[in-house]
């Protein structure tokens, strides 16, 4: 069905000067990850783009809430009716005690955050991360869409762009679901279970090109089902070995210069969330089963199955304060490729396992689990904090048995960069085991 557009129209605010770094430590110089950037704002904190309504008589819902231009609804818990940085911006330069509360939702919201940094050990690098959250159908009954596009670039080789969407159809009767990348990536690996150490790190680098999609039929209120094709194509794999010279579970599990993993998708999905971006209630539970074929390209015959259920407890009916509980199971076959295994961040939005470095632990098999306590600072919703705790475990190499556990824990800040689609800048501070810290940044909650 295709979408009414509508007029849109923007202001734009951009960053000033900022430091921007990844610190990861484990008795190991100063890393970057440039997936999860510590962005300093010194100036001005984001690009904001809000769009314009072309009816006076529109109305719509969010979160489960009605919303109408001529006279707007409003409760505590509605953040159309609190402040975003757009309307601190608007203040500061226009000298207007008025801000943008109480309007309605609009069809089209857009936010992104650039970012411009130097450290000795990324030199110079730039970042754009944007997000446009909309309505497909015109009376706003459907979930809210999402499309999430991310640039990177820095003088130490490292290349990134990332674009995901998930769009609802009107009245909800399908979604789509794609995942494209691309990646020139330079990093470490540190073998295959949850009690590897620093000594075991590998050098390794490697070109990445993802294609996912999934569409989705709704079955009942909320739940659908799904299939859809999944490519992984890494290139150009090189790898130096483990830092104490031993042999590396790259080699012994088989170091390729290039594979391939081509196949399709079968999914099972209940997601009662109305906005993914931040969730203030409802739960989801998602079944993916994969199948790789060598009739379709891939290099091995391979499977995997995914289990991600997640729940959101709104804690009072007079505040946006929630309670979420994130859990996995990610379980692969024998033939899977090293860079295709279950990892640390290796889900979607590259979220899991905050504490740790992208890819820290790696297995056959992952289990993993988070909570995080999401509250608000501010009496007009432009500020918040979380505090979160996670843990993770992979089984080891080749007995393919789960040994140990990875915990992680911190607390973060929240800015409220556009309140008509309640999508905040998340900058997280995580601590892991043996050393292992760092800053995390979002646009958009981590899950």
């Amino acid at each position: 069905m295709p979408f009414n557009f509508i007029q849109v129209s923007y202001s734009v605010s951009i960053f000033g000067t900022e430091i921007a770094y990844w610190c990861y430590t484990e008795q190991l110089p100063l890393k970057i990850t440039p997936l999860k950037i510590f962005k300093l704002p010194i100036i001005v904190l984001a690009v904001f783009c809000t769009s314009k309504t072309f009816s006076q008589t529109d109305s719509s819902k969010v979160n489960g809430r009605l919303i109408n231009d001529q006279k707007s609804v409003l409760s505590p818990a509605d953040s159309t009716g609190q402040r975003d940085m757009i309307d601190a911006v608007d203040r500061l330069f226009s000298k207007s005690t008025s801000v943008t509360a109480g309007k309605p939702a609009r069809r089209f919201n857009f936010s992104a955050v650039p970012s411009l940094g130097y450290t000795l050990s990324t030199g110079l690098a730039i970042d754009l991360t944007g997000n446009v959250a909309f309505y497909t159908g015109s009376a706003h009954q459907e979930n809210l869409s999402n499309i999430e596009t991310d640039l990177a670039y820095d003088t130490k080789t490292q290349r990134l762009f990332f674009n995901r969407a998930e769009i609802w159809f009107p009245d909800n009767g399908y979604r789509l679901v794609t995942d494209i990348r691309w990646l020139k990536f330079p990093t470490e690996t540190y073998g295959l279970g949850t009690l590897t150490t620093t000594a075991q790190t590998n050098e390794i680098d490697y070109n990445y090109i993802r294609l996912y999609g999934t569409l989705y039929k709704t079955l009942l209120t909320d739940f659908y089902a799904g299939a859809g094709y999944n490519l992984d194509y890494y290139y150009n794999i090189t790898a130096g070995g483990n830092l104490d010279k031993s042999e590396s579970d790259f080699e012994k599990y088989g170091q390729p210069i290039a594979s391939t993993s081509s196949g399709i998708n079968l999914d099972l999905l209940y997601d009662s969330r109305r906005n993914s971006i931040n969730p203030l209630g409802g739960q989801y539970a998602s079944l993916v089963f994969r199948q790789n074929l060598t009739l379709m390209g891939s290099s091995t015959n391979w499977e995997s199955i995914e289990l991600d259920l997640r729940k959101y407890l709104r804690l009072s009916d007079h505040s946006n304060n929630v309670l979420a509980f994130w859990g996995m199971a990610w379980l692969s076959s024998a033939g899977t490729p090293y860079l295709a295994l279950p990892q640390t961040a290796g889900d979607m939005y590259t979220n899991s396992g905050r504490g740790y470095a992208e890819g820290r632990f790696r297995g056959r098999d992952m289990l993993y689990l988070e909570s995080e306590y999401r509250f608000g600072i501010s009496r007009n919703g432009l500020f918040g904090a979380v505090v979160f705790a996670n843990g993770q475990s992979f089984t080891d190499y080749p007995s393919n048995t789960f040994k140990g556990l990875a915990p992680g824990t911190g607390a973060g800040i929240r800015i409220k960069i556009n309140k008509h689609s309640d999508t905040n800048v998340c900058i997280d501070y995580g601590v892991g085991t043996n050393g292992s810290h760092g800053f995390f940044v979002n646009l958009g909650e981590v899950f």
